[in-house]
């Protein structure tokens, strides 16, 4: 069994209240072959909600307190991201799941890249949120883009 980000399989839960489904992990959810998990949601964050990035790091920078997520608008909403992590993080190890697909350029679920902090459309490396704490924790995290790896283990 794997982990799959909610919004992946097909669930409304990004910031804009869209999913980005792919079809092919919608079907492994709906077989029972995958769980879904939204650390945003988890962490108490509506849907829809203003977009929010990192500012001054990334995921890992969070955690040490060097950086922060920030809305659109300036709130600080770090202490929900890194709840729904923890969370979600507990939540995938009850299921024993140790690899999980999750949403590229998410300030939460990037694994290797994140955008800037500038709302610009900016790219940078870096994990998110909920992805650096994961690794840290033994869980495996693959981008949306690779997925199909895990059907050939």
């Amino acid at each position: 069994m794997i982990g799959i980000s909610s919004c992946l399989g097909g669930i409304c839960c990004r910031y804009d209240g869209q999913a980005k489904t792919i079809p092919q992990l919608e079907a492994l959810l709906a077989q029972g072959k995958a769980v879904s998990v939204c650390p945003e949601v988890l962490g108490g964050l509506s849907v829809p909600r203003e977009p929010a990035e990192i500012i001054g790091g990334d995921g890992k920078d969070v955690w040490a307190s060097r950086a922060k997520v920030l809305t659109a608008s300036g709130e600080d909403v770090s202490e929900a991201f890194k709840l729904g992590a923890v969370l979600a993080c507990e939540k995938l190890k009850e299921q024993q799941i140790t690899k999980l697909v999750m949403k590229e350029n998410s300030p939460s679920c990037g694994s290797q890249m994140i955008y800037d902090g500038s709302f610009s459309g900016v790219r940078k490396s870096g994990s998110g949120v909920a992805a650096a704490y994961f690794a840290e924790n033994g869980i495996d995290v693959i981008t949306e883009n690779d997925w199909a790896v895990l059907l050939e283990e």
